[in-house]
């Protein structure tokens, strides 16, 4: 049986460089609560959300093709396995056709059979397909923007 991992896609009229710098720009379309820099090959960003955070480590950057992030630490405060994502592989792969440059986004690692996968799942829609596409699209995203205890 094949794992499925969590995929999402966008499509827009945009280059595929201007794609790839808009994904590295994860303060403007996923969370503005991040520390380090998510820009270029070996960096290292925290995302924050309220009592939960991750942390990631750019592991291949190609510009205008691929962006792979290996999450090395996480606290997902409200699974029992807190530490679920660490070990996982955000793996962004961009594509240009004509006028059109394609998205594709794999989270390698969460699978179906994980706890946090269905709430997951509804936020990567989210950050992916709405708030990241807007950010291309519109010069906008929507990241999360709470305020956080430090």
């Amino acid at each position: 049986m094949e794992t499925k991992n969590y995929t999402g896609r966008i499509e827009a009229a945009i280059t595929a460089e201007a794609a790839f710098e808009g994904i590295n720009r994860v303060c403007d379309w996923w969370t503005a609560n991040l520390e380090g820099s998510s820009e270029r090959l070996s960096d290292v960003f925290i995302t924050h959300f309220r009592d939960t955070f991750t942390t990631m480590k750019i592991t291949e950057s190609v510009p205008g093709k691929k962006i792979t992030w290996l999450v090395t630490d996480c606290y997902l405060a409200w699974l029992k396995d807190k530490h679920e994502w660490t070990g996982t592989e955000i793996k962004i792969e961009i594509s240009s056709t004509g006028s059109s440059t394609a998205i594709d986004m794999t989270h390698v690692g969460l699978v179906p059979e994980v706890e946090c996968y269905n709430d997951c799942e509804k936020g990567w829609n989210f950050y992916i397909k709405e708030s990241l596409r807007k950010l291309l699209t519109e010069g906008t995203g929507r990241p999360d923007t709470p305020q956080i205890k430090r």
